[in-house]
């Protein structure tokens, strides 16, 4: 049985980025469902089916593409709930910002993220930086999400 198509949840506050990035990952062939919430707060809640989404079931695998800089809640301090919670610590976590600060760059990869991308400024660049993204994740293999109750059986 093949598994459930690959959730892409896109956390950015900027509209301008995260217009670039949904539209760029299209068109590097990426045809997953592309979910966008616009600060730290909304993305835990959507990982961890509360507030808002507190009525989505886990289906499937879920990628994290997380931005740093965002309002309520800042992307490492998602970063680090998500990865001390036993239930959402297999989520890939992929930071997607403009912070290339490298104690910011040390600090995302000891609280677990997969992968560190800076977003580049120039525009053709940071096209381009999300186009080989979007390849790479036509290639990745993720695990599935596991919900709250599935954890606690396991």
């Amino acid at each position: 049985m093949r598994g459930q198509p690959l959730i892409v949840l896109l956390a950015e506050d900027d509209d301008g980025h995260a217009t670039l990035v949904m539209r760029n990952l299209k068109r590097a062939g990426i045809a997953n469902d592309l979910v966008r919430v616009s600060d730290g707060q909304e993305a835990l809640d959507y990982v961890r089916c509360e507030g808002a989404y507190s009525s989505r079931t886990p289906n499937g695998p879920l990628l994290l593409l997380l931005d740093i800089n965002m309002p309520r809640m800042d992307g490492v301090e998602v970063l680090r709930q998500i990865k001390e919670n036993e239930t959402t610590a297999q989520i890939p976590v992929i930071i997607l910002t403009t912070t290339d600060d490298p104690r910011e760059v040390e600090r995302c990869y000891k609280f677990g993220c997969s992968v560190y991308v800076t977003k580049p400024v120039e525009y053709d660049a940071f096209v381009e930086a999300v186009h080989r993204l979007g390849l790479l994740l036509q290639i990745v293999k993720l695990p599935q999400e596991v919900s709250v109750s599935e954890a606690e059986v396991s």
